[in-house]
């Protein structure tokens, strides 16, 4: 089999297919050619065969209606017996033709009656007529008779031989169709076992050819999804199937390849990894002392020397100061960036009605100072690390706050479902945000702003995006707003929440 298994599918099915037709082309011809012997010979029996045994019946009767018309002539001499025998001539013409149409001369027995019957009519009938027209009845005639009974008797022993050969061949039609019926249901069987059988040898072979190497290479091709990659694929079966195999094959060691650099990046970014940690312990010890040892003196020579010097030496000291401070809020913010996602803790059940609640207490200050309007819908309940969250709503709405137009802040805390994600909107009435600045906003340390006309680091929005992103949502600016600034963003809905509030619902 392995010449052939390695022949392409569509050439196997090709030949199966040559096959198939050329059996079942065979098998209606013998069927067709049965069914017209059949045919012929119920035609011949029910057409023929049969209505001429009728129409011998039919001569028979004729010739008896003329010898009775005669024997009754001669007995009393009344014309009336004659009808009989004129009639019967019609009769007897009519049914020899129709015997000879339907079945020929059968043994030359017609042609026989013919002339025994003319002969029968001339030496004795005729004479018989004749005499008794002349002479009266039975004195012209009593010669005659017995030459008209011998003549007669021969007559029908030709017409029982004629009835008895047309029975011989009502029987031979009659075992013709017997034996045509038997070949067409013989060959009826023949083409219902000879389908079984195809369709077993089909079965058979396209289990043989395609579905068991299919069913291999399938086999093969599981082991190497489920993670056994070293697995060498062996596909057999027709050529495309192995030339399916080999290009699994193909993947499977460009996977190994990728794997292997994979690792190889693997190790790279754990090592790389590992330096940002000792980066981060650095920042927050080794660069946090001095740097809070520089601001407090700058602090101390601010507050002893103010007014001391001249004006340029307060200037100087003022940026120290100033200077001091924006580099100890940048290294936190860098901190609680790195954090994200890395120092992880377990993540709870969190109401975000008493998250935001508590946000919005934290900037209680500068709402006052600002008048600003706060209008927090009733949000639902997520799964997530607590201080995160909080950092997302926080620095969403201190931007609201600090990035205000002429009139006072209003600012909106909306949700919606979509699916199986909660949509968050937060909107303000602020100066808002170009479009073409939608994807900007959201990198590290991008501002729109110079440093000195809104405090700050430009990592805000970064981290937004890091923590919702580490929750499994999305968050992005909403451009087709009219005015202010409005952002979205998703997490994901905690499934056991939505069945217990629908339970509730329903009671």
């Amino acid at each position: 089999m392995n010449l052939p298994q390695r022949l392409p599918a569509s050439r196997l099915l090709g030949v199966i297919v040559v096959v198939l037709l050329a059996m079942t082309a065979v098998a209606i011809s013998s069927t067709v050619i049965a069914l017209d012997v059949l045919g012929s010979s119920r035609s011949r029996s029910v057409d023929q065969v049969e209505p001429a045994a009728r129409r011998a019946n039919d001569l028979n009767r004729a010739l008896l209606n003329q010898e009775t018309g005669v024997r009754g002539y001669t007995l009393t001499g009344q014309d009336d017996f004659l009808t009989p025998y004129l009639e019967g001539q019609t009769a007897e013409a009519e049914a020899v033709t129709s015997v000879r149409d339907l079945v020929g001369d059968v043994n030359g027995r017609l042609g026989r009656i013919e002339d025994l019957a003319g002969q029968w009519r001339s030496e004795y009938a005729e004479q018989a007529i004749t005499a008794i027209k002349l002479s009266g009845p039975v004195a012209g005639v009593a010669g005659n008779i017995e030459r008209g009974k011998v003549l007669f008797d021969q007559l029908r022993a030709e017409v029982n031989g004629l009835q008895s050969d047309i029975g011989g061949l009502g029987r031979q039609a009659r075992a013709d169709l017997d034996r045509a019926a038997g070949v067409v249901m013989w060959l009826v069987i023949g083409m219902g076992v000879l389908l079984v059988a195809v369709i077993g040898g089909l079965s058979l072979l396209l289990h043989r050819l395609l579905i068991a190497p299919l069913a291999n290479l399938a086999r093969h091709t599981r082991q190497v999804a489920s993670g056994d990659f070293e697995h060498e694929i062996d596909a057999d079966g027709p050529s495309e199937t192995v030339q399916l195999g080999e290009d699994v094959n193909a993947m499977r060691r460009r996977i190994v390849q990728e794997l292997a650099t994979l690792d190889a990046a693997k190790s790279e970014l754990q090592r790389s990894n590992s330096e940002l940690e000792q980066f981060a312990y650095v920042a927050s010890h080794d660069l946090q002392e001095p740097l809070r040892k520089v601001a407090s003196f700058c602090q101390l020579l601010q507050r002893r020397y103010g007014g001391q010097l001249d004006e340029r030496a307060d200037q100087y000291i003022g940026f120290a100061v100033d200077g001091a401070k924006r580099m100890q809020v940048l290294i936190n913010d860098l901190l609680a960036f790195s954090r994200v996602g890395r120092m992880t803790r377990e993540q709870t059940v969190i109401d975000l009605n008493d998250l935001v609640r508590q946000v919005v207490d934290s900037y209680s200050d500068r709402i006052e100072e600002t008048g600003a309007q706060l209008d927090i819908a009733e949000l639902p309940s997520v799964r997530g690390e607590a201080s995160l969250l909080s950092a997302v709503f926080q620095n969403l709405i201190s931007n609201a706050l600090k990035f205000k137009g002429t009139e006072a802040p209003v600012i909106s805390v909306g949700v919606e479902q979509d699916g199986g994600m909660w949509k968050f909107t937060v909107r303000d009435n602020g100066i808002g945000i170009e479009s073409e600045y939608a994807d900007r906003i959201f990198v590290i340390f991008q501002r729109l702003h110079p440093k000195d006309a809104y405090p700050g680091t430009g990592i805000g929005l970064a981290m937004c995006r890091k923590i919702v992103e580490f929750h499994g949502g999305t968050i992005w600016l909403k451009t087709d707003v009219d005015s202010g600034t409005c952002f979205e963003f998703t997490l994901p809905v905690v499934p056991e929440l939505v069945a217990q509030a629908a339970e509730e619902v329903h009671v």
